[in-house]
């Protein structure tokens, strides 16, 4: 018996396949074009993103915010070899010209030497008067992070155009664009740790090929294999724990992402291992993480370590002799005075900032910060009405604040759980290492309830929340094998919402850069009370 459809009911429209699906088959077809977008898009992405962190970044010429330590710190520390204290009215007459005016006398330092050192070379490069000098090294790092974030979401994604949509979402967002604009450590930072996460994700890959090779290889039939193998060479592990000592070597906010990392890496083999048929998989997975354990943390330290060298070979640096009166005994006492003396100096920073309890206009403890409620406000510049151009009856502002697209934040928060309940439905390992960075960056803030924090620590979290947000997009606009009427409307819903998010990064940008304003023009991006 044959059916016939029903001539009263609309049929089913056909779909044509979108302009990007057309667009997707040719470049699957012909692998140079594919070769080309590989690099070109990369190339693009980045390069906006230094074109938005680079334009007119020597304004304002002025110590802005904690550049009052950084930058300070950072030219003596070049000149000296350690921090040295600056007189009391240094900020004016340092953005003057006035720029050897440090003493000799130790200043005390709250954080490791490799960021200053990065900053000092880009004053010792363009000129220590030169505030495109104080921040450039910053304005790199801000950038690379750009080409970082695409770099992992290819590896994530597998996917050139959405890994693209990472990169551009990091290019546009103004946390991370004002956290590139501001000589401060947090975006050098941020670009070690995504560095040591791509590092990770490359080792992760040509680690578990070897591992499923050295398996097929071991097994034989009807035979259970109890112990897997062993493997020493994983260079790009070396590599991550490199990376990772030099985020700690900027802020010791490192140290939870390498142990997140460590953790990551042991578990995934582990978890291979007992996909593959290990028996004593869990104990075998022991056995490799030693190993892991082994390539990351000794070449983490090394690098630390190596930062503190300045300090090290100077006698005149904050605490360099705080043990000498009472070196350690026993076991101990073979240590050398100056590392006994720089781990005495270690306990004199993590008492001191551990009781910071002060209260502040701009503190947001870390429960507010997915709320996105108080951004910290770094500069604010006023200009009356008739000067200099300003045409404003209530006058004109420049203003830098660390404040994200709203859309990309806000987005980023409901991707991150969307992303938490896909992957304990489907386990996937790409999707928890994205998981891994929002947890690493943001719950070890959750334990200090008490301490003056800021928002714009969150920079450290940013990358992770736009990869779990692309990932989002991804899964909007849908799978290779859905049927292509679900495909086209994926695609356009991720169209309009990349059009909307940078009309907002468009409409914002003028308060990243510290663009003079006329004042309502600023009123009209307070959406939250705690955004002024």
């Amino acid at each position: 018996m044959t059916s016939t459809a029903d001539p009263l009911l609309p049929s089913r429209p056909e779909s044509r396949a979108s302009r990007y699906d057309g667009w997707r088959g040719r470049v699957s077809a012909d692998p140079a074009l594919r070769r080309r977008l590989a690099w070109l898009a990369p190339l693009a992405v980045t390069l906006l993103g230094a074109i938005l962190r680079f334009w007119n970044l020597g304004h304002p010429h002025s110590l802005v915010f904690d550049e009052t330590y950084y930058v300070k710190d950072a030219w003596s520390q070049w000149s000296l070899g350690y921090a040295a204290a600056w007189p009391e009215d240094a900020d004016a007459r340092f953005a003057g010209g006035e720029t050897d005016i440090f003493t000799t006398d130790p200043s005390f330092a709250v954080h490791p030497p490799l960021g200053k050192y990065l900053i000092g070379a880009g004053m010792a490069l363009f000129g220590a008067d030169s505030s495109f000098g104080w921040r450039v090294a910053v304005a790199v790092a801000g950038t690379l992070s750009v080409l970082l974030v695409y770099a992992i979401a290819r590896e994530i994604s597998r996917s050139i155009p959405f890994a693209t949509v990472a990169g551009f979402l990091m290019a546009i967002d103004g946390l991370a664009i004002v956290m590139s604009r501001v000589a401060i450590l947090d975006m050098m930072l941020t670009a070690l740790v995504l560095l040591a996460f791509w590092f990770v994700l490359r080792d992760r890959r040509t680690h578990l090929d070897r591992l499923s090779a050295a398996m097929a290889a071991r097994r034989r039939p009807d035979e259970w294999v109890a112990w897997g193998p062993v493997l020493w060479n994983r260079p790009w592990l070396l590599a991550a724990g490199a990376a990772a000592g030099a985020a700690c070597a900027v802020k010791w906010s490192g140290a939870w992402m390498l142990a997140a990392l460590g953790l990551y890496a042991v578990v995934t083999d582990a978890l291979a291992r007992r996909r593959l048929g290990v028996y004593y998989w869990p104990l075998d997975g022991v056995r490799q993480g030693a190993v892991a354990f082994l390539l990351m943390i000794p070449v983490s330290l090394a690098v630390y370590l190596a930062s503190w060298a300045g300090w090290l070979a100077t006698d005149g640096g904050y605490g360099r002799h705080a043990a000498d009166a009472s070196p350690a005994s026993g076991i101990l006492s073979g240590v050398p005075t100056g590392l006994q003396n720089l781990w005495t100096y270690h306990g004199t920073i993590y008492a001191a900032t551990a009781e910071i309890t002060t209260a502040h206009t701009y503190s947001s403890p870390a429960w507010q910060w997915p709320l996105l409620l108080r951004p910290t406000s770094m500069y604010a510049g006023n200009t009356p009405d008739g000067v200099d151009g300003c045409a404003s009856a209530r006058g004109c502002l420049e203003i830098l604040y660390s404040m994200p697209n709203p859309l990309i934040w806000w987005g980023g928060i409901i991707a991150a759980v969307w992303l938490l309940v896909r992957f304990v439905l489907v386990r996937d390992g790409r999707l928890a290492i994205v998981l891994v960075g929002i947890g690493a960056a943001y719950a070890p803030w959750l334990l200090y309830p008490e301490r003056t924090i800021f928002q714009f620590y969150t920079v450290l979290m940013l990358p992770f929340l736009i990869l779990a947000l692309t990932l989002a997009l991804q899964q909007i606009a849908g799978a290779a094998h859905a049927e292509q009427l679900r495909r086209n409307a994926g695609q356009r819903t991720v169209l309009v919402i990349l059009a909307v998010v940078t009309l907002v990064s468009t409409f914002w940008y003028p308060l990243w850069s510290a663009t003079r304003v006329p004042y309502e023009f600023y009123w009209m991006h307070v959406w939250l009370p705690g955004w002024v």
